[in-house]
């Protein structure tokens, strides 16, 4: 069961998006209606991220590693993911994942540092991982 928050740079994420079980989840709010997002990403805005993990928990079912990010991963997408850690360590059962981390520099670095972004605007994204 994941135990602690880490963090993971956007060169390293490239690599392990291609892995089918591990999962992005971008609490922006809502700056991603207009911003560009991680292709295939799943969106659970900060501002409702509480009332959401259930249905987060469903979503990234088979999935063993969460990368969480807000626009700079400096305020939402750490305590968001925080949250979710306490969540996990609360339920009685194992949700299977190990591992909860958040991207440096968070969306902001990413699309600075010229890494892939998609622009469609189906929830959840079906555009492919970077």
């Amino acid at each position: 069961m994941a135990r602690s928050l880490s963090y993971i740079a956007p060169s390293q994420l490239i690599s392990m998006s291609r892995n089918p079980r591990v999962a992005i989840v971008d609490v922006r709010d809502e700056e991603r209606s207009y911003d560009a997002h991680i292709a295939g990403s799943h969106h659970y805005a900060s501002d409702t991220f509480s009332e959401k993990i259930p249905d987060l928990l469903q979503a990234v079912k088979g999935k063993d590693t969460l990368v969480f990010h807000c626009a700079l991963s400096k305020v939402r997408g750490p305590s968001c993911a925080r949250m979710f850690l306490d969540y996990l360590s609360e339920m009685k059962e194992d949700a299977g994942i190990s591992k909860v981390m958040v991207l440096e520099r968070g969306f902001n670095g990413w699309q600075a540092s010229g890494r892939p972004v998609c622009r469609c605007t189906e929830m959840p994204c079906k555009g492919e991982s970077p």
